[in-house]
């Protein structure tokens, strides 16, 4: 009888054992990565850190090739036997980013990490020193004090070459979103600055006024966020007149099929020579308008018309043509108003005691008890004013 008992549960561990064998094997998984082939296997007690995702991403950089044809084009040359390789000036340069790393001093909380350069190809995470260096090899300041004219024409073509290798790189990773038809939103956007960094002024800061700030001119694919290009410019170049030429040439190097079908902004855009350019290179675009003198004559001839369109979400939308002063000629034009939810009583301040005033407004008063917004699709854009609204507002 004891032998029995002894055979039942001789028999009942090695089944247990080949249980939790099989499901060890079956929690592992097996990546591509540049550093070759790695096992991955969840732990749920472990601790969670930034990069735990990292094998995958680099197994989606292995699968398109993305990461292997960014190191070969990068046009560092080093000469030095002692420099650090590309691919570890890349490696470090992308972990940095993933890590959600601001500062080159924080590069020093990835030395630590035995895992992550494997997966990447790389040889060694690099310090931050030899990162600072790299970049600014890759994009030298201007030497416009004491560089001679053979050190400026060196860096400028020093980043004309990275300026052509990044653009390349990003052109890739966005290619394939582009088959299909999309909105090419631009944008501006002001970051402070603290210290003494290059192109750090003051201009418009509506967050610290006084405060020096950089201008980021951004442009990228409308609800699917996804980054095409940003441009960084002195904290002075925040008109839409200092995006236009990158603007042009983003649009212009894209072939006929993988043009955006229209470009979309904000007020700063709707002037004579943003709109101006667009028309030159047959791009539409739908732009908003600033409510000038010309614009709200307009909405108030356009109000007494009954030919409102419902364009959804609350809002109604009327078509006119417009040409103000100093434009080459008409343009189309859309009305929208929305109907305020609050009580109808606008507020008004006297500029002599600064009392606040009510004035309860009627129905048929004058003044209108909604906002009314303008907007500016390109003439040769075939919208009706209810989908170029709903373009310009909610994306579709």
């Amino acid at each position: 009888m004891g032998e029995i008992k002894f055979e039942k549960k001789t028999l009942v561990e090695a089944i247990n054992t080949t249980l939790q064998e099989t499901e060890q094997t079956t929690a592992e998984q097996s990546v591509a990565t540049p550093g070759g082939r790695f096992h991955v296997r969840w732990d749920e007690g472990g601790s969670a850190t930034a990069l735990g995702q990292l094998p995958f991403f680099a197994e989606f950089l292995e699968v398109s090739g993305l990461f292997t044809r960014w190191v070969d084009g990068c046009p560092m040359d080093y000469t030095s036997p002692n420099a650090p390789k590309v691919v570890d000036v890349l490696g470090t340069w992308l972990l940095s980013i993933l890590d959600g790393q601001r500062r080159y001093a924080h590069v020093a909380g990835l030395r630590g990490d035995e895992v992550a350069p494997r997966i990447l190809g790389m040889n060694k995470i690099i310090s931050d020193e030899s990162l600072r260096r790299a970049l600014a090899h890759l994009a030298p300041a201007p030497c416009k004090k004491y560089g001679s004219e053979e050190e400026r024409a060196a860096h400028a073509v020093q980043l004309a070459k990275s300026t052509a290798w990044m653009d390349k790189a990003l052109g890739e990773s966005i290619q394939e979103s582009l088959r299909t038809p999309w909105i090419l939103d631009a944008d501006t956007s002001v970051k402070l600055l603290y210290g003494h960094q290059a192109g750090a002024e003051i201009g418009y800061n509506p967050t610290k006024p006084g405060r020096p700030s950089h201008t980021l001119h951004t442009y990228w694919i409308g609800n699917i966020r996804l980054v095409l290009d940003v441009e960084v410019q002195s904290g002075k170049a925040s008109a839409a007149k200092h995006s236009l030429p990158r603007l042009c040439r983003l649009i212009e190097r894209l072939a006929a099929e993988e043009r955006p079908a229209l470009v979309r902004g904000d007020s700063a855009f709707g002037n004579q020579g943003v709109m101006v350019e667009m028309e030159r290179i047959e791009q539409h675009y739908l732009f908003k308008l600033r409510q000038t003198a010309g614009v709200k004559r307009l909405i108030e001839r356009q109000w007494q018309q009954g030919d409102w369109q419902n364009a959804g979400q609350g809002f109604d939308a009327v078509e006119g043509k417009l040409r103000l002063t100093g434009w080459s000629g008409a343009r189309r034009v859309v009305v929208l108003r929305r109907r305020i939810k609050d009580s109808m009583a606008a507020a008004e301040t006297s500029n002599e005691n600064q009392q606040p005033m009510l004035h309860f407004i009627d129905h048929s008063d004058s003044i209108p008890p909604t906002p009314p917004s303008t907007h500016i699709p390109s003439t040769m854009l075939q919208y009706p004013p209810v989908q170029a609204v709903a373009i310009h507002r909610f994306g579709y």
